[in-house]
């Protein structure tokens, strides 16, 4: 077994940058043991200059923008456009959460004062979220800035007030090492506590932070199947521990008949193929009008694909459409074209009557990484309602339609808003807002827990657990349940929401 992790081209099948040694377990002990001593300090540094490491962290990767952009594009051949607006998301991400730290109401802090009238007698409680502790984070394969290193779990994970140790993924090491650098650096010059970030390579690596007793939470994005082999080791330890994946989904879009055109196929199209379909939120699953299905055949065969983010996801995005387009459940309606790069696939369209697909269902609601999907056919829209109860669980949930169309639309929301963590109208899922009110989450196997969003402001939750302080001294007090409320943040006090 080879003792390093070696970056390759897609383009070219060739090796890329120098390989990075894998992480030992004695050295994922040190770095993860330096990590819980940081935490300690870090958690208790006020949110406010916790802001102002975050926004030197985020102005330091912008800083080396170009050599990190070239890096990746090396390594996974998303090209620099692309990549250029992904690490602008990256540190717009650190950005927002300074933001929620200043602002204050993520800790949730909450005042009871003393009743002895009532029954039982209530005493002074004050409760608020605190910081758990060491977090590990698993760098997620088809984003190598916005959902990796320093991306949103690391942001939200450090803003909370944890340590992070994060397991780079083994598709772009190069890219890791030289996040990680900056980060380090940025940290360190910021005056966080040494340690407060970390970073292990390597498969075993990722195994042993997950049963490390100081890691307290783990944040994943990935595979289904790796993603269910280590929510398993998470919850086997002595001391089961939480665990936030998020891992694979169909995203299914309902384009009912008055919006089913040919701008709609266009789109569909646009966003099957956008980054090789390497997008979680990718519409890998379509229910459309018959009379449909040549428009959106013609728009995918316009297409070009491209190659994927490594050989093992391009063998098993051929393998797998391979599989589907001989079967005899669906039928073969289009492909784009296939450049001439070493990983490189076409986009690929099958369909499927939807009364075949209901008796079909776990087969044809398999994920297929990549450009792919399936459109399933139906006549009426009330032939859609049982078979969308079913489907499993999934990210977003999509609804084209025209005015005509509203009265069935509401009944199909309601329908998916029970399998779905975002629901959207007449627009395509890929690309997911850094903002306040974005989740970025679903029921299984769209992640491990519905509750939690792995984007957006919200996701902070994760990384924090209510403590409750009943009869303390206002001056023994976390800052932000003193009465005086010297931050300034909202607050509920006898059930009113408020600045005070």
């Amino acid at each position: 077994m080879s003792s390093v992790v070696q970056g390759y081209n897609p383009r070219t099948g060739e090796p890329f940058g120098e390989p990075v040694t894998k992480t030992p377990d004695s050295e994922v002990d040190r770095i993860a043991s330096a990590a819980a001593v940081a935490f300690s300090a870090w958690s208790v540094v006020p949110a406010a200059d916790r802001a102002v490491v975050l926004e030197k962290v985020a102005d330091a990767l912008d800083a080396e923008s170009p050599l990190l952009v070239e890096t990746a594009d090396g390594e996974t051949a998303l090209g620099v456009p692309r990549l250029t607006t992904e690490l602008k998301r990256t540190t717009n991400q650190l950005r927002l959460f300074a933001e929620v730290l200043r602002e204050g109401s993520y800790v949730e802090a909450t005042l009871d004062t003393a009743n002895p009238d009532i029954i039982p007698p209530r005493p002074v409680l004050r409760r608020v979220l605190r910081p758990v502790g060491t977090v590990a984070v698993f760098s997620a394969s088809n984003f190598p800035f916005a959902f990796s290193v320093a991306g949103g779990d690391t942001a939200s994970a450090l803003a909370s007030g944890c340590s992070v140790v994060v397991k780079a993924h083994s598709a772009h090491p190069s890219t890791s090492r030289e996040t990680a650098r900056v980060v380090i650096d940025a940290l360190r010059d910021a005056g966080a506590p040494e340690g407060v970030f970390g970073i292990v390579y390597g498969t075993e690596s990722g195994v042993a932070l997950v049963q490390h007793p100081v890691v307290k939470a783990v944040g994943f994005t990935g595979s289904t199947g790796g993603g269910r082999a280590l929510f398993d080791l998470a919850q086997g330890r002595p001391d089961p521990i939480p665990f936030y994946g998020e891992l694979g989904s169909v995203n299914p879009t309902v384009i009912l008949p008055g919006a089913a055109n040919p701008d709609t196929a266009a789109g569909f199209a646009g966003s099957l193929t956008m980054g090789v379909g390497q997008f979680c939120t990718n519409p890998g699953l379509v229910f459309a009008p018959a009379s449909l299905v040549p428009a959106l055949g013609e728009a995918v065969a316009a297409t070009a694909g491209g190659a994927m983010l490594n050989e093992r996801m391009c063998d098993s995005y051929k393998a797998s459409t391979d599989a589907l387009g001989a079967s005899d459940l669906v039928s073969v309606v289009s492909a784009g074209t296939r450049p001439d790069e070493a990983w490189a696939v076409s986009p690929r369209l099958f369909s499927v009557p939807v009364t075949v697909f209901e008796e079909n269902l776990e087969k044809l609601t398999e994920e297929h990484f990549g450009p792919a999907a399936i459109v399933v056919t139906y006549s009426s829209p009330a032939e859609l309602h049982s078979v969308l109860a079913k489907l499993p669980g999934t990210l977003t949930g999509t609804v084209w339609a025209a005015d005509s169309d509203h009265a069935e639309a509401g009944e199909i929301a309601e329908i998916l808003r029970r399998i779905a963590g975002r629901l959207i109208f007449n627009a395509w899922p890929t690309g997911v807002a850094v903002a306040w009110g974005q989740h970025h989450g679903g029921p299984w196997p769209s992640t491990t827990n519905a509750l939690h969003t792995s984007v957006g402001a919200t996701s902070i939750r994760r990384w924090i657990a209510p403590v409750t302080y009943q009869s303390w001294p206002d001056a023994l007090l976390p800052v932000e349940l003193q009465d005086a409320n010297p931050l300034g943040i909202p607050r509920r006090i006898d059930g009113v929401l408020g600045v005070h």
